[in-house]
């Protein structure tokens, strides 16, 4: 008979926390979600106003509750401003060279 001694002793071997112990409840999670759910429900049975400061309000919390989102968002976004800046220079120029080739092609067959 082999004898294997165990790294854990008799009392480590505690059963393993449920997951309703280990949750938390995000309560202002679940406020935003409500706030939004609510103000689009308003908006969408037509009262316009009592909707648009529900949904601004449910914004507003989700904003609160996400701030490292939101800053690292923010500090992105210059980035994609840029990207999207040097993409439109792009098809501007794209577009200036079809209007001459268009040109020299109308001034061609007008001959």
């Amino acid at each position: 008979m082999v004898v294997v001694p165990l790294s854990k002793s008799a009392n480590e071997f505690e059963r393993e926390p449920r997951a309703s112990e280990t949750r938390c409840t995000n309560w202002v999670g679940l406020a935003a979600g409500g706030t939004l759910l609510a103000g689009g429900l308003l908006l969408l049975t037509g009262r316009h106003r009592a909707g648009l400061v529900a949904a601004v309000a449910g914004t507003t919390l989700v904003l609160l509750d996400q701030q490292e989102t939101v800053r690292s968002w923010w500090h992105t976004l210059p980035g994609y401003i840029d990207d999207v800046q040097r993409l439109l220079g792009q098809v501007q120029d794209t577009v200036a060279d079809v209007a001459a080739q268009r040109e020299r092609l109308r001034r061609v067959l007008e001959r």
